[in-house]
């Protein structure tokens, strides 16, 4: 399906913004080639922080847990071993991006995945029409079970890596789309959801 390996990244964090000072708590990231999972990097984060009262009840992750945790200066240069040059993909892509940029930064590290893709913004342009394209609501429209928590790290990137895999089968199936290049997933990205069918076709010959 996918012609190399596309890396689906997640992070629970204490909050939305790396510049107001938030940092991640947890990540995982899932290796997926030849249309399924075949690689798995998860682990909970000790960044030295408080984690709010609220962010444990979203995601179940104490402050005892992330006391117990590895320290950030252990994880996040494993993380970036495993990702390597490989092609980067997250849902709401741009989130989880900026925490990885800025966690690297503060260890003077530099991440060197080819492309980043999101699966949210394909899942719009390919799916038009649903009524909300969260995680959870784009994963029970497309017939995708959670395993796990979701806003755990783990879960969450196993089912947004689930529909990766979803979009890359109705690629082939709908546009006859044979081996599917992740620059082909980035250049969908970026055109409107009323341009993606006619660039398909005239692509695909569908």
């Amino acid at each position: 399906m996918f012609n190399k390996p596309i890396v689906m990244l997640d992070f629970e964090t204490t909050g939305l913004s790396p510049a107001a000072g938030d940092r991640i708590t947890e990540v995982a990231a899932l290796r997926i080639a030849d249309g399924r999972i075949v690689e798995r990097f998860v682990s909970l984060v000790n960044c030295g922080v408080r984690v709010p009262f609220y962010i444990t009840q979203l995601t179940g992750i104490t402050q005892a847990m992330v006391d117990d945790a590895p320290g950030v200066s252990e994880v996040v240069p494993a993380l970036l071993r495993f990702i390597g040059g490989d092609t980067l993909a997250a849902h709401n892509a741009s989130f989880d991006e900026k925490f990885l940029t800025a966690e690297s930064r503060y260890l003077g590290l530099q991440p060197h995945y080819e492309r980043m893709v999101c699966s949210l913004k394909l899942a719009r342009r390919l799916f038009p029409g649903l009524s909300s394209y969260k995680l959870s609501a784009l994963s029970a429209a497309l017939g995708i079970r959670f395993s796990g928590s979701a806003h755990r790290a783990e879960a969450d990137a196993e089912v947004s890596a689930k529909v990766l895999i979803h979009i890359g089968a109705h690629l082939a199936r709908t546009y006859g789309v044979p081996h599917i290049e992740p620059q082909l997933l980035a250049r969908v990205n970026g055109l409107s959801a009323a341009r993606v069918p006619a660039f398909l076709r005239n692509e695909f010959g569908r």
